[in-house]
């Protein structure tokens, strides 16, 4: 792969190496590795637009790099919302002024996002948004409560679908708004802990947070659109990456198989062979989608696919080692932080990979009615 290699790519890989010879400890800084990776022009790559701080590449090169990403013991990515989710629907549908605003600190690493779309009450139902957004003057003041919410803990700014007419109802009277997170006694974020013990997602209480205006992607009242083209970006290269992260995990569930002697089950042979073979199909299908637009069902169809997969995954990971897998790594006791080891975090995490980012059910219903042409499911008014 040769992107053209500078001064400034050999003062990364320097870096890069002192950064990850020091990643040993799971409270490392990610903010400051995606400061590296912005100063080396690493962000971006997939953007069709240079000029933001961001290095171009073709397709082929967007891959190679993801997915040689992935292969390293690099740490995980914690701008991937800003760069692969809000960066190409500004591009799509922001202002001039916008992408010149928000696109350059993305591009740096110096910014961090989240996507405040899920409410409760809601659940994947999108159009069921209740947060509304007023205007006064030059800001609109957003009132209400998202859940799920990825890393808003860390992230600088949110990108929230709110309703800003209220005589509307389901998707019509949405807006697309650029919030600030920094608004002491106006957002307010609780991590919610989940069963692996970490708090990746938080509750986000809006209570008269302010945003500009100016930034309202789309224009008032076209939220709905801006978020649906958004939902197309989750489809990509990244896809690719994260199949690179299956390949390990499947690699690791193998050897503890063998290891323990569970391969001579029958079952489980055919379980993890089976493992293997759908993984390989995921791939395929992955690269016969990449690129392409105009299918509505490419994202559905593909979250389907790897939700399911990596949930059976971590199921298998725990029923190879027997009753051992039941057993944590240190010894524990009653009101003490327990820890997990890698296959029992995969068998806890992987509960909510068929919810999160839209359940199976909501998948189905869109291949159902965008792609089959089946009735819509009927919807009561909010």
């Amino acid at each position: 792969m040769d992107f053209g290699h500078t001064a400034e790519d050999e003062e990364f890989r320097t870096e890069a190496r002192a950064w990850l010879a020091a990643y040993a400890a799971p409270s490392a800084p990610r903010r400051t590795w995606e400061r590296t990776l912005g100063r080396a022009g690493w962000i971006g790559l997939g953007w069709p637009e240079p000029g933001y701080g961001n290095r171009t590449a073709t397709l082929t090169q967007q891959v190679a790099w993801a997915e040689e990403y992935a292969r390293s013991p690099a740490p995980p990515r914690s701008g991937h919302i800003g760069e692969n989710l809000l960066a190409p629907t500004l591009l799509a549908h922001g202002s001039e002024d916008q992408k010149k605003r928000f696109l350059p600190p993305i591009a740096a690493g110096e910014e961090l996002w989240c996507q405040g779309y899920s409410e409760p009450g809601a659940g994947s139902d999108l159009a069921g948004v209740r947060t509304t957004a007023v205007r006064h003057g030059a800001h609109y003041r957003i009132t209400g409560q998202k859940i799920w919410t990825s890393l808003a803990h860390e992230a600088d700014w949110c990108f929230v679908l709110a309703r800003t007419d209220p005589a509307s109802r389901r998707h019509h009277g949405l807006s697309f708004l650029l919030v600030p997170m920094d608004q002491p006694g106006r957002i307010e974020v609780r991590p919610i802990r989940q069963m692996t013990g970490t708090s990746d997602f938080n509750e986000v209480f809006l209570d008269g947070a302010r945003a500009r205006v100016e930034h309202v992607v789309g224009g008032e009242g076209q939220g709905w659109r801006v978020a649906m083209s958004l939902l197309g970006f989750e489809r990509g290269v990244s896809t690719l990456a994260q199949q690179i992260g299956f390949v390990e995990e499947l690699g690791r569930v193998v050897g503890t198989a063998v290891r323990a002697g569970a391969v001579t089950d029958p079952v489980v042979r055919e379980r993890l062979v089976r493992q293997w073979a759908e993984l390989r199909t995921m791939r395929w299908h992955a690269l016969r989608t990449l690129g392409g637009s105009g299918d509505p069902g490419a994202p559905s169809v593909a979250k389907l696919l790897w939700a399911g997969w990596h949930q059976r995954l971590g199921e298998l990971a725990v029923r190879v080692r027997g009753g051992e897998g039941g057993v944590g790594p240190v010894d524990w006791s009653p009101g003490a932080p327990y820890e997990l080891d890698a296959d029992q975090h995969l068998f806890l995490f992987s509960r909510a990979d068929t919810i999160y980012g839209g359940s199976d059910q909501v998948q189905r219903t869109i291949i159902a009615e965008r792609v089959l042409g089946l009735p819509r499911e009927p919807k009561g008014a909010v």
